[in-house]
């Protein structure tokens, strides 16, 4: 089990903004996933909550991992800015996938690069 969050590189964030987004977008899927699949979010909680950061260089390859975990039925959640410092209001930084079980996330992000 792992949670992987997948962070837009072609916007050149500050790593403390970076953290920031990576921070939203854990939090926010964890939740979802504890709510409609509790059986997954359990497991990855008792075994350490395993995540993965990820990186792609477009909106357009963010949202196309979107659309892929969207097929295979993984809780998922885009991440977008507030506006208040780096980026513009409603900025697409990242994407958080799962938790869920490593052989189905891997079918959308087994390819990415570390961050």
């Amino acid at each position: 089990m792992k949670q992987v969050i997948v962070v837009r590189k072609d916007l050149k964030m500050g790593k403390g903004k970076l953290a920031s987004q990576v921070s939203h977008a854990s939090l926010t899927s964890a939740l979802l996933t504890k709510e409609k699949k509790a059986r997954w979010f359990k497991e990855w909680w008792n075994k350490g909550q395993a995540k993965i950061v990820l990186r792609v260089d477009s909106l357009e390859e963010l949202m196309s991992l979107k659309k892929k975990a969207d097929e295979l039925n993984l809780i998922n959640t885009l991440i977008q800015d507030k506006g208040l410092t780096q980026l513009e209001e409603g900025t697409t930084t990242c994407l958080a996938i799962g938790p869920a079980p490593d052989n189905i996330i891997d079918k959308v992000t087994g390819k990415l690069k570390l961050l």
